[in-house]
C-alpha cells in the first residue's frame, strides 16, 4: 500500500503543478494585454520589473518560513542568467503589447525554424525529411497569419522578430556550454521556457532547489528592469510611467498581473526536473492552443478572419508535428564526416588503430 499511496501522491502533485503552470502562464499573457491595450498602460519593462519585485517578496517570505536555505550562487552566473531571461522576457511582452495574442502566439511558433536554422548552419544538424516538412507547415501557417492579420503593423513586426531571434539565439548558445543533449530539451520552446536547460543546469550544479535558484534570480531580475524600465519604455512608447493616468481598474490589474507573475516564475522553477520533454511538449501545446482560444474570446475583434483561423490552425498542426516528427530516430542527428582511410595491407594496421580510436572519442 505504501508504494502505490506514495505513486498517487506524486501523481496528484504532478497534476497540481501541470494545473498550476497552465492557468498561470496562460492567464499572465491575458491579463498583461487587457492591461496593455484595453486600459493602455504601455509599459512593458517596467511591468515585468514589478513582476519579479513581487516575486522577490514571495522569495523572501518562503525564506523566513525556512523554505528556502542559504545558498550561493556565483556572480558571473547570476549575471549571465539575468541578461539573457531579461531581454528575452522584455521582448515577447512588447511583442504582446504592440501585436494581437493570436498573432504574438503564433509569432513565437517561428523560434522553432529559427534555432533549426542555427543548427544546420553552426552544428551541421541533419533533419528528417518530416521534420523539414513539418517547420515548413509551420512558416506557411505564420505566413498566412502575417499577410491576413489587419493588425499587424510595422513596429509589431520588429518587436516580434527581435523577441524571436533573441530567444532562439540564447537557446541555442546556452545549449552550447552547457553540454545539454538537444534532444532532451529541444521541445522546451514550445512551453515558454528557453532557459530550462540553463535553470537545469545552475540547480544540479550548485546543488540549488527550485526556491533557492528563484531567490537569487528574481531580486537581481527585479533591480535591473526596475532601473531601466522607465527609461526604456520612454524611448519606446514616448510616455513616461510616472505621468501616467492610474485608476482604480488600471491598479487592480497591475497587482492581478504582478499576483499572477509569482504563479507563473514559481511553477516554471516547480516543472523542471519533474516533467520529461515529452510532458514539456505536451504542456506547450496546451499553452499555445489555450491562449489562441481565450485570446478569441477576449480580444476577438483584433485582426480575426477565417484566413487567420486557418493559418493558426495550419502553424499549431506543424507545431504538434514537428515536436513529433524530431522526437523520432532519424529525426534530427549531427552529421558525421568520415575521413578517407586508405585500406592497403600496408597502412591496415594503422588505419585500425585510428578507427578505434575515433571511437572512443
Amino acid at each position: 500500500m505504501a508504494p502505490a499511496s506514495k505513486a498517487d501522491k506524486k501523481a496528484a502533485l504532478d497534476a497540481a503543478a501541470w494545473m498550476f503552470n497552465v492557468v498561470s502562464s496562460v492567464g499572465i499573457i491575458i491579463v498583461n494585454k487587457a492591461l496593455m491595450a484595453t486600459y493602455g498602460f504601455s509599459f512593458a519593462t517596467t511591468l515585468t520589473g514589478l513582476h519579479f519585485a513581487t516575486t522577490t517578496l514571495m522569495t523572501l517570505l518562503f525564506r523566513w518560513l525556512g523554505y528556502i536555505q542559504p545558498s550561493s550562487l556565483p556572480l558571473s552566473e547570476l549575471l549571465r542568467f539575468v541578461l539573457f531571461a531579461n531581454l528575452s522576457i522584455v521582448g515577447m511582452n512588447v511583442s504582446l503589447m504592440w501585436n494581437s495574442v493570436g498573432f504574438y502566439q503564433i509569432a513565437k511558433l517561428c523560434i522553432i525554424p529559427v534555432l533549426c536554422l542555427l543548427e544546420v548552419v553552426f552544428d551541421k544538424i541533419r533533419y528528417s525529411r518530416a521534420t523539414k516538412l513539418s517547420i515548413l507547415v509551420v512558416l506557411i501557417g505564420v505566413a498566412i497569419c502575417t499577410i491576413t492579420d489587419v493588425s499587424v503593423n510595422g513596429r509589431g513586426m520588429i518587436a516580434a522578430t527581435i523577441a524571436v531571434w533573441s530567444t532562439a539565439l540564447q537557446q541555442y548558445l546556452f545549449q552550447i556550454p552547457l553540454n545539454v543533449k538537444r534532444k532532451d530539451f529541444k521541445t522546451t520552446l514550445l512551453a515558454d521556457a528557453f532557459l530550462i536547460p540553463y535553470v537545469h543546469f545552475l540547480q544540479r550544479k550548485y546543488s540549488l532547489g527550485s526556491f533557492n535558484l528563484l531567490g537569487h534570480t528574481a531580486p537581481a531580475q527585479a533591480a535591473s528592469l526596475l532601473l531601466l524600465g522607465p527609461f526604456l519604455d520612454y524611448w519606446l512608447t514616448g510616455k513616461r510611467v510616472d505621468t501616467f493616468g492610474y485608476s482604480v481598474t488600471t491598479v487592480f490589474f497591475i497587482i492581478l498581473s504582478c499576483t499572477i507573475a509569482i504563479g507563473t516564475n514559481l511553477s516554471q522553477f516547480i516543472c523542471i526536473g519533474r516533467f520529461t520533454a515529452v510532458s514539456f511538449q505536451v504542456l506547450g501545446h496546451m499553452k499555445t492552443i489555450l491562449v489562441l482560444i481565450l485570446g478569441f474570446f477576449f480580444f476577438g475583434k483584433e485582426g480575426l478572419n477565417l484566413h487567420v483561423v486557418f493559418g493558426m490552425i495550419l502553424a499549431v498542426v506543424g507545431m504538434i508535428w514537428y515536436g513529433n516528427a524530431s522526437s523520432k530516430p532519424g529525426g534530427k542527428e549531427r552529421r558525421s564526416y568520415a575521413l578517407p582511410t586508405d585500406r592497403s595491407p600496408k597502412h591496415g594496421l594503422l588505419s585500425e588503430t585510428g578507427g578505434r580510436h575515433d571511437d572512443k572519442n
